[in-house]
């Protein structure tokens, strides 16, 4: 059973909350609802009152274009706040999907906007989260457009268990990744047989083994050094001093 505020968890990634803080927290009402995989719970041209928390699964952020053809600009895991930043744009520009069957912890904007007002040190840890996803995005436009297909896979791979680490999500190597090769396709900007023969070389290489929802990464600095992959623009770090 669930007792702890959905926000806590995304906060604590940013800074230590008192005791106090948790209090607050707790003024903000939410909801909870399922959605299978293909659901939802956003999309492009939608003009949001809600943002959530991801409790359980993997969502994507995309854009579609006219012929059909998707590109997936992020993936959102348990703790993520996928669409924060619709708090303060009022028409969403991208489709936010279940990849899994997810959970997600819904709070209302007028909620969150009071909140913010009346806990500014809050409201600036939640600032930050939307800092570092646009980080995030910076190095997955330098993934798509100038590393080679082994890198691509290589770095995604790597921050997917970097984050998955950071979030209790991982253990020994391994994690829940619920993607499919066509999934990887379209976050990596690659065909579905070049992911499929990339797979293999990976795998041929001893560096991972992927597939059936499920990531191990055999040899984290081989696979780090393929992907030029370092952890710096995930911020990751222990929580920030109550102040």
């Amino acid at each position: 059973m669930r007792t702890a505020h959905p926000l806590i968890a995304r906060l604590e990634r940013e800074i230590v909350l008192t005791p106090a803080d948790r209090l607050s927290v707790n003024e903000v009402p939410f909801y909870l609802q399922d959605f299978k995989a293909g659901e939802g719970p956003s999309w492009a041209g939608d003009q949001p009152r809600r943002s959530f928390v991801i409790l359980e699964g993997l969502l994507s952020t995309s854009k579609t274009m006219r012929d059909g053809e998707v590109q997936i600009t992020a993936f959102h895991i348990p703790g993520d706040m996928p669409d924060l930043q619709s708090l303060h744009l009022e028409v969403l520009d991208c489709d936010i999907g279940a990849l899994s069957n997810c959970v997600l912890a819904f709070m209302a904007h007028s909620d969150l906007r009071g909140f913010c007002e009346r806990h500014p040190r809050l409201a600036a840890a939640l600032w930050r989260s939307t800092l570092v996803d646009g980080a995030i995005y910076r190095e997955w436009v330098v993934n798509v457009a100038r590393r080679q297909a082994l890198g691509r896979l290589a770095h995604l791979f790597c921050e997917m268990m970097a984050r998955m680490e950071a979030a209790g999500l991982a253990a020994e190597g391994t994690c829940a990744l619920a993607l499919t090769q066509a999934g990887l396709s379209e976050a990596t900007g690659l065909s579905h047989v070049h992911v499929n023969r990339t797979l293999q070389d990976l795998r041929a290489r001893g560096l991972v083994s992927f597939g059936q929802g499920q990531l191990t990464i055999h040899d984290w600095d081989a696979l780090a050094r393929l992907g030029e992959f370092t952890p710096d623009y995930l911020h990751l770090r222990s929580a920030a001093p109550a102040l």
